[in-house]
């Protein structure tokens, strides 16, 4: 494989709304609807197509929540990504791949406050390229972003090896022709990636 694409959320940073749940809301039943309403909920995706801001995530979700958890709903909203801290051994994976020769790029859904947190991961210049979905309002898995993807960087679906947490974004991926894997916490044993 000559190109390695790697989603971003629990494969090269950690992704987990309980994180800023248990430091902003004291009581359980809080988080639980704050998480159902603002992370589960409708805006989340409006959110990653790049339609709402994470200020206007809160907007949407305030009208489901009961005036008195309006203020911890707010912080959650533009707070949230302090759980985004880089996944152990992602970076040293992405160097040693580096140091094969091989193309290291990003396909993300994600808000446009991906280019706050995402440096704390490395410099976008360390990537060979990188697509987020909030910036052409597409969203994996469809097959489109990673059509996108290999157009805007004159990649070959062939030579590209696909690794996400999720395996309905594995499944578009191979639509689109693109082999891949799900990450399930072990970069130097992903299935079926094969590195010269």
């Amino acid at each position: 494989m000559k190109n390695i694409i790697f989603d971003m959320g629990n494969v090269l940073l950690n992704y987990d709304p309980d994180v800023c749940l248990k430091e902003i809301v004291e009581n359980e039943e809080d988080r639980e609807l704050i998480k159902r309403e603002l992370f589960q909920g409708p805006e989340w995706i409006q959110g990653d197509l790049g339609y709402l801001t994470d200020e206007g995530r809160f907007e949407g979700v305030s009208k489901r929540i009961p005036g008195r958890l309006h203020e911890e709903l707010r912080r959650c909203a533009v707070e949230w990504d302090m759980c985004m801290q880089p996944v152990p051994q992602a970076k040293e994976f992405c160097d040693y791949l580096k140091g094969k020769g091989c193309g290291v790029y990003v396909l993300s859904n994600a808000s446009n406050s991906f280019y706050k947190y995402f440096p704390r991961f490395a410099p976008f210049d360390y990537f060979d390229g990188i697509v987020v979905s909030c910036d052409i309002h597409v969203i994996k898995p469809d097959i489109r972003i990673y059509q996108y993807l290999l157009e805007k960087y004159h990649l070959q679906a062939e030579e590209c090896f696909f690794i996400d947490d999720l395996e309905k974004n594995i499944a578009g991926a191979k639509n689109a022709g693109i082999e891949g894997a799900v990450f399930r916490g072990d970069f130097w044993n992903l299935e079926g990636l094969r590195i010269e």
